[in-house]
């Protein structure tokens, strides 16, 4: 018969194995539904996890855009995050002293600052909005024509792409436009390309010979 102190380790050991699986469980409900690779997706993905099991996702992707609008449209800002020849320590101050981030965002930056990487902030921010993008079932798409479209003509375009993608799933559209395209569209959703510009039309002309 088992004695009862090693029925009592045995206790234990199933009680730990029990919880690591309700852990591991809890963990995988605030994983990302994407994965992504590389060094800004490793930042961007612990981000997330933190801030899902915080229920602040929103506020965390609201607070990395401003970050990302910040650093590319004030140069000052820009140059403080990137320049090399500003100590680790100085920078881990300054993003320490942000009250206008929430301290999930705090820690991002005082862990970039650490490692040197405040420079690369809006590619994290990229990152991570990738990952709120797919956890909202929305699919980018790119809308290029020679004149800019009219609202009626944008939504008959977007009712015709969500005919294309998958039940649940929306598609965001940027429309842009490029007067080289001469007339037609030219139509970029997730990783497909389309190209019904006047222009292919009149390349693919060129190209065929004349018998």
């Amino acid at each position: 018969m088992l004695s009862s102190a090693s029925r009592a380790c045995r206790s234990v050991r199933l009680n730990s194995a029990v919880a690591r699986s309700f852990s591991s469980k809890a963990d995988d409900a605030h994983r990302p539904v994407v994965q992504l690779h590389g060094l800004h997706a490793r930042y961007a993905n612990a981000v997330y996890v933190a801030a899902s099991k915080a229920g602040k996702l929103d506020q965390v992707e609201s607070e990395l855009n401003g970050l990302q609008a910040a650093q590319e449209s004030s140069k000052q800002f820009a140059e403080f995050m990137g320049n090399p020849l500003i100590s680790r320590e100085a920078k881990t101050a300054y993003v320490s002293g942000l009250d206008k981030v929430g301290d999930i965002t705090r820690n991002l930056l005082v862990t970039m600052a650490g490692n040197a990487r405040l420079g690369e902030l809006p590619k994290v921010a990229s990152s991570f909005a990738q990952l709120m993008k797919a956890k909202r079932g929305e699919i980018d798409a790119k809308i290029i024509s020679a004149e800019k479209l009219s609202a009626a003509e944008l939504k008959e375009v977007q009712a015709a792409m969500k005919s294309q993608v998958p039940k649940g799933k929306s598609v965001v559209i940027e429309a842009v436009t490029d007067p080289t395209i001469v007339g037609g569209l030219q139509v970029q959703i997730g990783d497909q390309f389309l190209d019904l510009s006047v222009k292919s039309r009149i390349d693919e002309f060129s190209r065929m010979s004349l018998s």
